[in-house]
């Protein structure tokens, strides 16, 4: 098998993650990884939608499993077998508001418990640390600003629907936070201590 990510967004597919893609015979995807993709996908390859993420490790050793982002940023890096990486939300929302990588704790919230996220977040924001939180749709900036609430100062920048066309960088404090106006963003913490 080999797990390829295929971006956070539209054309930032890698050109090793294209050349596996165009040599494929079995692919297995999200509806969103396949659409990010679906013009490199050779005619006649067998393409299907993920169902059930736990059959995944009973695919034939040709399958091309397809990963939104970087697999092993919140994905699907845990399968067994060769890894291609891909550009992550992450790595594109700091190269946005030009925060170093090496200078950034990233924690995911995303299809996980988020109050336990959002306590390791606050005791991180207390140390001084940046943060980048990766939320999905549930993901309450309300709760996180409740927590924060000794922090008035600390930075939030919302990096929504990040690599696509309707991006939009959305900037404010805890004291006067911004809020998404989508499920698809990731959420950047600087303290000011």
């Amino acid at each position: 098998m080999k797990i390829v990510g295929v971006g956070c967004g539209p054309n930032l597919l890698t050109s090793q993650a294209e050349m596996v893609i165009r040599s494929a015979t079995h692919i297995v995807g999200s509806e969103r990884a396949i659409a990010l993709v679906e013009e490199k996908i050779p005619s006649g390859c067998d393409v299907r939608v993920i169902e059930d993420y736990r059959a995944l490790r009973a695919l034939p050793e040709d399958t091309v499993i397809l990963s939104t982002g970087d697999p092993m940023l919140s994905g699907l890096g845990y399968l067994p077998g060769e890894i291609i990486p891909g550009i992550s939300s992450v790595q594109l929302g700091a190269a946005r508001l030009h925060i170093p990588l090496t200078r950034l704790l990233v924690l995911t919230a995303h299809g996980r418990g988020h109050e336990e996220t959002i306590s390791i977040a606050c005791d991180e924001v207390e140390r001084g640390k940046t943060i980048c939180l990766i939320t999905d749709p549930s993901f309450s900036t309300d709760t996180l600003v409740a927590k924060l609430k000794h922090h008035p100062e600390c930075r939030m920048i919302i990096c929504q629907d990040i690599g696509y066309p309707e991006e939009q960088i959305i900037e404010g404090t805890v004291k006067n936070p911004p809020h998404p106006t989508s499920g698809m963003y990731i959420l950047f913490l600087l303290s000011q201590t």
